[in-house]
């Protein structure tokens, strides 16, 4: 079953972006995500104000892919770079409708 990575990330210091988008996009890949977004070109239609630069939605193969690149040692250090320079919020949703 697909998941779904939906990331806001506002950088608080660009240090860590150079090194982290080729990392990432590489290790997404790596693990057969894809990325489905990512853009600063979003805008908000309902609910209390939740402003970020960007937000990011990448697909997964499943809970275990997305799993498998969040602990990737060779990600450690880049999202311990992304956490320390950026507010960030990371929600994993199962591709489901439980409505139906």
């Amino acid at each position: 079953m697909s998941y779904y990575s939906v990331l806001d990330v506002s950088p608080t210091t660009d240090t860590w972006i150079p090194d982290y988008i080729p990392t990432a996009t590489r290790l997404v890949a790596k693990h057969g995500g894809k990325y489905l977004a990512r853009t600063g070109n979003h805008s908000q239609v309902e609910g209390d104000e939740n402003p970020a630069a960007l937000r990011v939605i990448l697909e997964w193969p499943s809970k275990a892919a997305a799993e498998a690149f969040m602990n990737d040692p060779e990600y450690a250090k880049h999202l311990k770079a992304r956490t320390e320079g950026s507010t960030s919020h990371h929600y994993l949703i199962e591709g489901k409708d439980e409505f139906v």
